[in-house]
């Protein structure tokens, strides 16, 4: 019989030897890392509202862990973009800037008034082109994550920022005062906190712990842009 090389034994990815150590996730389809060929889902044979329920939980579960950001490897191991997109998505459509068009006399207002907000391609191009530099400096400083991990994790943070968007839109519907900005100001600053920690907790570990302040600072600036254009959009 041959001998046995115990060399050639690989250890899973999702098998953490030391620490946190290396995290290198993949594209899988959501609760099947970590198990063999034969216990992973068969996507080509199942019906399509089975996949589309399973992504929509995978994506939920997600979300709860943003808003609870304890479990740290759901984030990273089954990463995808589903999440940030539709917050992206989400967060350009509801601060782009809108033209009011002339009603009564065209001839007194030939070109239509724009709010001054900005485009929803502006702000499309924004969130994925700050991510995209973010994750940048996280690999350049040495990070054991991913280029879409951590793309993934920036996005799905940005639902604190969407839940103070949704709520300063609803007091844009009463008439503007001192008193309601500084209530809007509070509820965002509370997204951009809560959008911070949460993106720390799940990337701050996969930094060398001698570059954690490199790391945090452009985090920190991303989110404060996107907290910006919120606090800043108003419908005059």
């Amino acid at each position: 019989m041959a001998d046995v090389d115990n060399t050639n034994i690989e250890i899973p990815d999702f098998v953490d030897p030391g620490g946190y150590g290396e995290v290198s996730g993949q594209m899988a389809v959501p609760g099947t890392v970590g198990k063999s060929e034969a216990e992973e889902y068969n996507t080509l044979d199942e019906p399509v509202r089975k996949t589309f329920m399973r992504d929509l939980n995978a994506v939920g579960t997600k979300f709860f862990h943003v808003l609870y950001p304890k479990e740290k490897k759901t984030l990273l191991k089954e990463w995808d973009l589903w999440g940030p997109l539709i917050l992206c998505t989400f967060i350009a459509m509801m601060v782009q800037g809108s033209q009011d068009v002339p009603k009564v006399k065209p001839e007194d207002s030939e070109i239509p008034k724009h709010d001054g907000g900005p485009e929803f391609a502006q702000v499309f191009v924004i969130v994925w082109l700050g991510a995209a530099v973010v994750t940048l400096n996280t690999k350049l400083l040495g990070g054991t994550i991913s280029f879409f991990q951590s793309v993934c994790v920036l996005g799905y943070c940005l639902l604190p920022p969407c839940f103070s968007l949704i709520f300063c839109r609803l007091i844009l519907l009463a008439e503007p005062n001192r008193f309601l900005f500084a209530i809007r100001f509070i509820a965002t600053c509370i997204g951009f906190v809560w959008a911070t920690f949460a993106a720390m907790v799940f990337l701050g570990d996969s930094q060398p712990s001698s570059r954690k302040a490199l790391a945090v600072y452009p985090i920190f600036f991303f989110y404060f842009v996107i907290s910006w254009l919120i606090i800043s959009h108003t419908n005059v």
